[in-house]
């Protein structure tokens, strides 16, 4: 699994750095960026050696806030848009985290929400550790004036804009305008040669228009640079024929491949995509977590369980909560699915193993200082971020 997920990240690296050769900022960014990704990596290595897997990447949610309402939105479903600001992790503690990250080897930290642009304080401690790569997950309506600056000059952040496909599909999830105005931030971008990507969530209603050619052909032709499928997670029963079953999954796959050699040099990703090719999925730690915005150490974005506060231990120590290691332990990630999310799926296995011994105790939903405890996984809406 380490050797798939570092062969990934070499090719990602190679892509990136073949199609900086007409951006100059970019490709000297990434030229001096290299040494420290191979440093980083050779970190990872040692700890590896002595029997301690570091993930490459984490997933940071910052902030529960939103500009947008968008239709069915997973945060806000699961109470992770809930309004608590006094408690959400500050600036001084997120900085903290970071360096933690980039002491231990770690990559890449994929920047969430909410809309993590609404927290640039944030952005710019981040963009000060320049050996990680910040993937910037946002909606791409305030990428502009002192937001488009930063990335701009911290070409360590790298934004990430969610759509769902052309003008109709995006404005009918998202709000009428949006696609517009993502346009237009693409187009700003472009302009200033900034290295961008799409984040697009795959459904069975739009996988043939988000995998096709023309789709991507525009995509491209706005300048971005990379593509990021996520398989959309069916989580209520009337919308389980919205997530791609194995036969879309495997086209998902075929067309991914297809379109990296159609594309090149841009880059094609899928999530969760083939995890059996990873030896299974790679939540709590095993290839990443994800830490919410009030600290809390979840095993995925999907997975909202934890039983530890990173305001209160460090990164290494969460990796070893016993949420984290009875989950490891339990054979759970190599267990058959439906696709999406195995831990969401599997939701009532996840929680029997947090109430279970010493956690019964501590068991939370976000954590003590979030939104209150819901005794369980959150309600189930239709849509994810």
């Amino acid at each position: 699994m380490t050797r798939y997920i570092n062969e990934g990240m070499d090719f990602i690296f190679r892509q990136a750095l073949k199609d900086s050769f007409g951006a100059p900022r970019e490709f000297l960014f990434l030229l001096t960026h290299l040494p420290r990704f191979y440093r980083a990596k050779r970190i990872r290595a040692k700890r590896e050696a002595k029997g301690e897997r570091i993930p490459p990447y984490l997933i940071a949610s910052i902030t529960t806030s939103c500009n947008l309402s968008c239709r069915g939105c997973y945060a806000k479903e699961n109470a992770g848009c809930a309004a608590h600001p006094a408690k959400l992790l500050s600036e001084s503690e997120w900085d903290r985290i970071f360096a933690q990250a980039k002491k231990s080897g770690v990559a890449f930290i994929l920047l969430a929400g909410g809309e993590p642009l609404l927290r640039k304080e944030v952005l710019a401690r981040a963009a000060r550790y320049k050996s990680i790569l910040f993937p910037v997950f946002t909606n791409g309506t305030l990428l502009e004036g002192e937001a488009m600056e930063l990335f701009d000059r911290n070409r360590n952040l790298v934004p990430i804009l969610s759509l769902e496909g052309d003008r109709a599909e995006t404005d009918d999830r998202r709000g009428e305008g949006v696609y517009d105005r993502l346009n237009r931030a693409m187009e700003a971008l472009r302009r200033r040669k900034i290295f961008f990507g799409a984040s697009i969530t795959v459904t069975t209603e739009n996988i043939a228009l988000v995998t096709g050619e023309a789709f991507i052909r525009r995509l491209a032709e706005s300048g971005c640079k990379a593509v990021i499928f996520v398989e959309y997670v069916p989580v209520t029963p009337e919308s389980v024929h919205l997530a791609p079953k194995k036969q879309e999954r495997e086209f998902l796959l075929t067309q991914s491949h297809r379109l990296q050699e159609t594309f090149r040099p841009m880059i094609f990703l899928s999530f969760p995509g083939d995890e059996e090719e990873m030896g299974g999925c790679l939540a709590a730690g095993r290839g990443f977590f994800h830490i919410n915005a009030y600290g809390g150490a979840e095993p995925c974005p999907f997975s909202p369980f934890s039983d530890v506060n990173l305001k209160e231990i460090s990164l290494l120590e969460a990796l070893h909560s016993p949420l984290f290691r009875r989950l490891r332990e339990s054979g759970l990630f190599a267990e058959e699915h439906t696709g999406g999310c195995l831990l969401f799926e599997h939701r009532e296995e996840v929680e029997a193993l947090l109430k279970s011994g010493d956690l019964a105790r501590r068991m939370l939903h976000r954590n003590e200082n979030g939104p209150p405890a819901l005794g369980g996984i959150a309600p189930a809406p239709r849509y994810m971020v």
